[in-house]
């Protein structure tokens, strides 16, 4: 068995969110191979943040930018407590988001807000104009709606800091640092000279 070092035991629990024990146990079980060690360590926290998708988020902040003072953005972010609101690490994630925001420019937050009318109204334009084999018709003009309307939804936009990853995974990564539910409540996309 690898020796364990107790300063590869903190960066790993600073690195993933979990607690002494945990980063302990999870290189002893790495045989002592850091890399492997966070990678299970990560997963682990993502499966916990997944868990905790459905508690609720009642405390959060308000937060803003604007760039170059011809577009702007405000984004409500919330989380389980004042607490974890008030920390830098949550500060700096609504900060983030209201940069895609101003950056990307979506409509929704998540599929579920877009409209029942919108979505008819492209099903219907892709089933007018399809051309492909019947028996793949359904599956084939889901897949152009998802992608049609992919740009346009905040969570599955590649987050403009690492484009490896959605706004969705970002958030998730947060989650698990937390300990905590986050959601984008709401956002407000202004561009100088532009009306909606």
């Amino acid at each position: 068995m690898a020796k364990i070092d107790i300063a590869q035991i903190k960066k790993l629990k600073e690195l993933s969110g979990v607690g002494l024990t945990d980063a302990k146990q999870a290189l002893v079980e790495a045989d002592g191979d850091f890399d492997k060690a966070l990678e299970a360590m990560r997963k682990k926290g993502l499966t916990k943040a997944e868990k905790r998708g459905d508690r609720e988020t009642r405390e959060g902040r308000i937060d803003s930018y604007v760039h170059d003072g011809r577009i702007g953005a405000i984004v409500e972010v919330n989380c389980e407590t004042s607490f974890v609101a008030k920390t830098e690490e949550f500060k700096d994630l609504a900060h983030k988001i209201a940069m895609q925001v101003a950056s990307m420019a979506p409509l929704y937050v998540t599929v579920d807000d877009i409209p029942e009318e919108d979505m008819a109204k492209k099903r219907a334009e892709f089933e007018e104009n399809f051309k492909g084999p019947e028996k793949m018709k359904d599956q084939i003009i889901s897949g152009q709606i998802k992608k049609a309307f992919a740009d346009k939804v905040l969570m599955d936009q590649p987050y403009i800091l690492d484009d490896s990853k959605t706004v969705a995974d970002f958030i998730k990564d947060n989650i698990a640092k937390t300990g905590e539910n986050i959601t984008v409540r709401q956002f407000k996309r202004i561009e100088l000279g532009v009306t909606e």
